[in-house]
C-alpha cells in the first residue's frame, strides 16, 4: 500500500476532495464532540434498522440529521459518541516494535495464563493490563531505537530488495491497538489442551506432543478462517455493532487523548475532566477498592441480608442466600457484577430481555420445580450444577468406567443412574431453546439482509468507518481459502491418525460451527450476548458416539471453538474497523501470535504434567485442576455415560422432557414475528428478542443469581437513566468507566496473587474474612448465610 497517494488526515467529510480539519479546541458548539453530528430518534427511514427499532425505551432528544444526505457520522449513537470518524493513514502500525511487543507479551501470557489455569486459584492477565504495560515500553522503544533506515537486497549487486526502519517515528495507536489484539486474542488458554490433559491424567491414554499440538492449533486457528466467508455480514454493517469493542475503543483512545485528535483541552477548558485523567483515576479507585472483597473484606463482596433475619431458616437460605437464588443479596465487587452481562456496555433493550429471562428461570421455574419436588428436586441442593446418586450424594462417575475409560454397563447398573438438580436440568433446556431461537429469529429478521449481502458486499448500509476504511485494501479471499485448506486438512489428519474421532463426525462438526456463526454472531454484535454450542454439541455426539468421552469432548472443541474463533476474529476486525487498523495487519497479528501462543499453553501444560506429582489431585495442591474435572465430568457424562441415559427415554431417563427446548425456542420467535407483521405498531412485540431471553443465563452455572441482580441493577443506572438525564456525561465517560473498573481489578488480582497469595501470606480471620479454606463452610462463610445450599429431603 503507497501511504503517499492517500490524504495525511482524513476526516468523515463524504466529500474525497476536501478533508475536514480537526475541530478547532475553540469550538463553540455546546456538544462534546462538536465534529460529530447526531441522529434524532424520527430521523430518515433509514433509521429504522434491527438494532435501532430497539431504542424506543432509551430515546434522548439531540440534533436531527438525514442520513441520505449527509454520512459524515455512524448512525449507531452508541458509536458516534466512542469512535473517532476521523483516520490519519501516515500513522505506523507494521512496525518492529508493534511485533516485538506483540509477540512478546503474547508469549508472557501464554505460558502465565495457562500455569495459573491448572491451580487451585486461577489468575490471567487480559488485555487492559497488556494496554496500560505496553503503552510506557511502546514510548520508550520510540526513544531509544535507532531510526535509521536499512536496506536490504535480495539479489547481490541489484536494487531488487526492501528497506525498513526500527523507529519511524511516535509510537502510535495503531500499534498499541495490534498489540492489545494480540494480547485479547491469547487471553483464554486454548481449550484443546483440556483434551491433552483428560487423555493423560484421567483416562491413561497418553499421545505423542504432536498429537497434542495438531488438536489445539487446528481447533484454535480454523474458526479464523470461518471468519473469512462471514466478515461482510458482520464487520461492515454499520448496524452490527459489537458493544464490546466499543469499551476497548474508548480505553485505547483514552490512552492516547493528544494523539488522536480527541482532545481533553477543550474539555478541560469548559471545566471538565479529560478522558485521560478520569480513566486512571477510576482505574486507581478500582484498584484500591479492590483489595476490599478481593482480600482484606471478601464478605463486603456478597451481602445476603435477608438471611440474617434467621438464619437457620433452610427456605430463607435457599431463596435470600448467595448460593441460593440470591434474592435481595447485594453484591459490592465489580468482577461479580460485570461478570455475566457488561452493565456498562450491553444495550439497555438487551438488559431487559436478560432480565426477563433471568426472573422467569431463577425466581419462577427453578422454585416451581424445586417446592413441588419435580424430578425429586429437594434430594439435591436448589442451585447446584454437580451430578448425584439416587440417595442425593456426589456421583462418582469412576465406579461406573472400566479400566479404559468406557461405560461398564453392569457396573452402571449396580451404581445407580445419574442424577442432577433440577436447576441444572432446566438450564439445559433454556440452552436448547437458545440455539433453535437464535437461528429462527435471524432467519425471520435478518434474511433478507444476509441474501442481499451475500449476492453482492456492496449492499446494506455502511457509515462513515466503512468509507474510510476503503483507503486500507482487505484480507484477500486466498488467504482465507488457504488457511482453510490447511487447517481443515490438518484436521482430518490429527483426528483419523490418532483417533479422536471418525471422519465423519469432524465433517458434523465444522458444518454445525458454519451454520451457527452467522446467527449468533448477529445476535453477538446487536446485543453482546453470544450463545455458546457447547451444550448441543455435546448433545450430538453423545447420541452418535455413545460411550466414547474423548470423541465428545473433540466433537465438542471443533464444533464449539471453532464458531468462538470465528467470532472473537470478527469482533477484532471490528475492533480494527473502529480505530482503523488495516485488515491485513489485524489478520497476521492474530494468526501468528495464536500459532505461538498455543504452542506455549500446550508446552506449559506438558512441562507441568510431567513435573508435577500427582497433577489435579489434592495431593498436588495448589495444581488440582478445578476446570479440567468439570471438563472431565462433562465428557463422562455426555460421553461415556450419554445423553440417552439422563435426556432421552431409557430406564432412568428422568430429564427428557427438557428436549422440548429445541420446539419452543423455534416457536416463539416465529409467533412473535408473524404478531409484529399483525401489530405492526406494537412497540413490546419489537422489544421482546427471544435469543437474548433464552441465552439470558447461559453463564449459570457458574454464575450465580445475584451476579445477574446486582449487574442489572447498574445496568438500569448507566444504560437507561444516565444514558437519558445525564447524556453528555454519559456520552464521554460511560464505557470508559467499564473499561477502567476491569483494568482497576486485573491489576488489583495480579498486585495481591504476586505480592501476598503467592507468598503464602494471608489475612488474619475475622468476621468480614472467614476460613474460606474449608471448603464445608465456604458458601455459609462469605455471605453469613449458612443453609443456601442445603437440600430438602422429602
Amino acid at each position: 500500500m503507497e501511504l503517499r497517494s492517500i490524504p495525511k488526515y482524513i476526516s468523515g467529510d463524504p466529500s474525497p476532495t476536501a478533508p475536514s480539519p480537526s475541530p478547532s479546541p475553540s469550538s463553540s458548539s455546546s456538544s462534546p464532540h462538536p465534529h460529530l453530528r447526531t441522529l434524532s430518534p424520527s430521523s430518515s427511514t433509514s433509521y429504522q434498522s434491527y438494532y435501532n427499532e430497539k431504542r424506543s425505551l432509551e430515546y434522548v432528544e439531540q440534533p436531527p440529521i438525514n442520513l441520505d444526505e449527509d454520512a459524515a457520522t455512524s448512525p449507531i449513537e452508541e458509536v458516534r459518541v466512542t469512535v473517532s470518524s476521523n483516520d490519519d493513514p501516515s500513522l505506523p502500525y507494521n512496525t518492529f516494535r508493534m511485533w516485538f511487543l506483540g509477540l512478546l507479551f503474547t508469549a508472557i501470557i501464554a505460558f502465565v495464563n495457562q500455569f495459573f489455569y491448572l491451580r487451585q486459584t486461577q489468575i490471567s492477565i487480559g488485555y487492559s493490563v497488556v494496554a496500560l504495560v505496553s503503552l510506557p515500553l511502546g514510548h520508550l522503544m520510540a526513544k531509544i531505537l535507532p531510526t535509521r533506515e536499512f536496506r536490504i537486497k535480495l539479489v547481490p549487486f541489484t536494487r531488487i530488495g526492501f528497506s525498513f526502519t526500527l523507529n519511524p517515528g511516535p509510537f502510535s495507536i495503531k500499534e498499541h491497538i495490534l498489540i492489545g489484539t494480540m494480547a485479547a486474542c491469547n487471553a483464554n488458554t486454548a481449550y484443546a489442551v483440556d483434551i491433552v490433559i483428560l487423555q493423560k491424567i484421567f483416562y491413561g491414554d497418553e499421545q505423542p506432543f504432536i498429537a497434542g499440538l495438531l488438536l489445539v492449533l487446528t481447533t484454535q486457528v480454523t474458526g479464523f478462517a470461518l471468519a473469512g466467508a462471514i466478515r461482510r455480514f458482520l464487520v461492515r454493517p454499520a448496524d452490527m455493532v459489537w458493544p464490546s469493542t466499543l469499551v476497548t475503543a474508548s480505553l485505547f483512545r483514552s490512552l492516547h487523548a493528544s494523539s488522536t485528535g480527541s482532545s481533553s483541552s477543550d474539555l478541560e477548558n469548559a471545566g471538565r475532566m479529560s478522558r485521560m485523567k478520569y480513566f486512571l483515576l477510576v482505574t486507581l479507585g478500582s484498584f484500591i477498592y479492590y483489595w476490599l472483597p478481593g482480600y482484606i473484606f471478601p464478605t463486603i463482596g456478597v451481602i445476603s441480608w435477608v438471611c440474617w433475619i434467621n438464619p437457620n431458616n433452610v427456605v430463607l437460605s435457599q431463596l435470600t442466600g448467595s448460593q441460593g437464588l440470591g434474592i435481595g443479596t447485594i453484591a459490592l465487587d465489580w468482577s461479580a457484577v460485570s461478570y455475566n452481562i457488561q452493565p456498562l456496555v450491553t444495550p439497555w433493550f438487551a438488559q431487559l430481555n436478560i432480565m426477563l429471562g433471568f426472573v422467569f428461570l431463577t425466581y419462577i421455574l427453578v422454585p416451581w420445580a424445586y417446592y413441588t419436588n419435580l424430578w425429586d428436586s429437594k434430594r439435591y441442593p436448589i442451585l447446584s450444577a454437580n451430578s448425584f446418586q439416587q440417595n442425593g450424594s456426589i456421583y462418582n462417575v469412576t465406579a461406573v468406567l472400566d479400566k479404559d475409560g468406557f461405560l461398564d454397563e453392569g457396573a452402571y447398573r449396580a451404581y445407580g443412574p445419574l442424577r442432577i438438580s433440577g436447576f441444572f436440568a432446566l438450564t439445559y433446556g433454556v440452552g436448547f431453546a437458545a440455539l433453535t431461537a437464535t437461528v429462527v429469529h435471524t432467519l425471520l429478521y435478518h434474511g433478507k439482509e444476509i441474501v442481499q449481502r451475500w449476492k453482492s458486499a456492496a449492499t446494506g448500509r455502511e457509515d462513515v468507518h466503512s468509507r474510510l476504511m476503503s483507503a486500507y485494501p482487505e484480507v484477500p479471499d486466498w488467504w482465507y481459502g488457504l488457511l482453510f485448506v490447511v487447517t481443515v486438512t490438518l484436521s482430518f489428519i490429527t483426528t483419523i491418525k490418532y483417533e479422536y474421532m471418525p471422519w465423519w463426525a469432524l465433517i458434523l462438526a465444522l458444518g454445525m460451527a458454519a451454520v451457527f456463526v452467522i446467527p449468533v454472531g448477529i445476535l453477538q454484535a446487536i446485543t453482546n450476548q453470544q450463545p455458546g454450542l457447547n451444550i448441543v454439541t455435546e448433545y450430538v455426539i453423545g447420541y452418535l458416539l455413545p460411550g466414547r468421552a474423548i470423541a465428545n469432548v473433540t466433537f465438542k472443541t471443533y464444533g464449539y471453538i471453532v464458531n468462538v474463533q470465528a467470532l472473537n476474529f470478527v469482533s477484532d476486525l471490528k475492533l480494527g474497523h473502529y480505530m482503523k487498523v488495516p485488515p491485513q495487519s489485524m489478520f497476521l497479528v492474530q494468526v501468528i501470535s495464536s500459532i505461538i501462543s498455543c504452542t506455549i499453553n500446550l508446552g506449559t501444560a506438558t512441562w507441568l504434567m510431567n513435573t508435577q506429582a500427582n497433577i489435579c489431585t489434592e495431593e498436588a495442591y495448589p495444581f488440582t485442576c478445578r476446570s479440567t474435572k468439570t471438563f472431565y465430568s462433562a465428557s463422562v457424562i455426555w460421553g461415556a455415560i450419554g445423553p440417552a441415559r439422563v435426556f432421552g427415554h431409557v430406564d432412568g431417563a428422568l430429564y427428557s422432557p427438557v428436549q422440548l427446548g429445541f420446539l419452543i425456542g423455534a416457536l416463539l420467535p416465529l409467533i412473535f414475528w408473524a404478531a409484529s407483521k399483525q401489530f405492526p405498531k406494537s412497540q413490546w412485540l419489537k422489544l421482546v428478542h427471544w435469543p437474548v431471553l433464552f441465552t439470558a443465563t447461559s453463564n449459570m452455572p457458574p454464575a450465580l443469581p445475584y451476579f445477574y441482580s446486582n449487574g442489572l441493577v447498574l445496568g438500569f443506572i448507566f444504560m437507561f437513566l444516565m444514558r437519558r438525564y445525564r447524556y453528555r456525561w454519559w456520552s464521554r465517560y460511560n464505557y470508559l468507566t467499564s473499561a477502567a473498573m476491569d483494568t482497576g481489578v486485573a491489576l488489583g488480582g495480579l498486585v495481591i496473587f504476586f505480592t501476598l497469595e503467592l507468598w503464602g501470606i494471608k489475612m488474619p480471620y475475622w468476621w468480614g474474612h472467614p476460613n474460606i479454606n474449608n471448603p464445608d463452610i465456604h458458601a455459609a462463610a462469605i455471605d453469613h448465610c449458612p443453609l443456601g445450599g442445603r437440600a430438602l429431603l422429602s
